[in-house]
């Protein structure tokens, strides 16, 4: 495999034993990251583990330690947790089956692809077995895994031609809803703004295309960083316009149900900036427009 495996195991059904392996379903290599410098040398900064009046320390010295009091641990070495025997560490059993919608997005926390594994000739079989069975029903699997110290439950479902596996949080990881969004107003609103939201969520709808979507800040970034290395200003990256303060919702929306907010906005404009220019024409001038003239002589020679 070209991607290293982010843990390998066995998914278990009842007597069904599937040897996989799992590798991340997401990367990061796109993004910038920084590192600090010190400015008057150039030079990267680095941080010393260093324990209170006694300096800095080994890392053969360091062990993990949970505070069970103020400033008391536990102390505990890697290999004492690694000798935690739990059936979850080399194997995923799915101990329940749920509907594909059943579980809130809040729970959902991150996907990874899992394949059969290479060295077991009979892996394949009992992979493509559990995926078709798991199309045809609409169902999601659930079971635990524990990796690098830490215990997630798990939600297997079809992807394409292969699994997928998301890490769900547990519930106590999850702040309740009714607590966050207590203080939001229980406010009826106008109906003929909620059509027209809707209206505007119709026409915007479609099948959704993740290329279509560019990390423009990413791309802002990279040009600053390039144009101070060829020691030039950086270009302007093209990017949607600002969106206009919201004076009247009925009206935004409209105006947004119309053609967009940008696009209306400088039709309106123009439109109404040649109205304002044939009416100071016409003030100057005291002559009626070419239009208005020959409506009127034509009543004239039907007179």
């Amino acid at each position: 495999m070209a991607t290293r495996a982010y843990w390998s195991g066995r998914i278990r059904l009842a007597l069904v034993s599937i040897p996989v392996e799992v590798v991340s379903a997401t990367k990061t290599s796109s993004r910038i990251s920084f590192h600090q410098i010190h400015e008057p040398s150039g030079k990267r900064i680095r941080y010393e583990k260093v324990v209170p009046g006694i300096g800095p320390v080994d890392t053969d010295e360091i062990v993990k330690g949970y505070e069970v009091e103020k400033g008391k641990y536990v102390l505990l070495s890697d290999e004492e947790i690694a000798d935690v025997k739990l059936e979850a560490k080399k194997s995923i059993d799915l101990v329940q089956f749920v509907d594909a919608d059943a579980i809130e997005q809040i729970y959902f926390e991150k996907p990874f692809y899992i394949l059969p594994s290479e060295e077991d000739e009979d892996a394949e079989e009992a992979y493509i077995v559990l995926r078709d069975a798991l199309k045809k029903t609409n169902k999601i699997g659930l079971g635990q895994i524990v990796v690098r110290g830490q215990g997630s439950i798990v939600a297997i479902k079809p992807f394409g031609k292969g699994l997928l596996m998301e890490t769900l949080r547990y519930a106590d990881e999850v702040k309740k809803a009714d607590t966050v969004f207590e203080d939001v107003p229980a406010k009826k609103v106008d109906a003929d703004l909620i059509d027209l939201a809707e209206e505007l969520i119709d026409k915007k709808s479609g099948e959704f295309h993740p290329e279509k979507f560019k990390d423009t800040y990413t791309v802002a970034l990279r040009e600053l960083i390039k144009a101070k290395q060829e020691n030039r200003p950086p270009r302007e990256i093209e990017e949607a316009p600002p969106a206009s303060n919201v004076i009247n919702l009925m009206d935004a929306l409209k105006r947004s149900v119309r053609g967009g907010s940008a696009e209306t906005t400088k039709a309106e404009k123009s439109e109404s900036g040649g109205t304002r220019k044939a009416a100071r024409k016409t003030k100057s001038t005291g002559k009626p427009a070419k239009k208005s003239a020959r409506k009127t002589s034509g009543r004239r020679r039907a007179a």
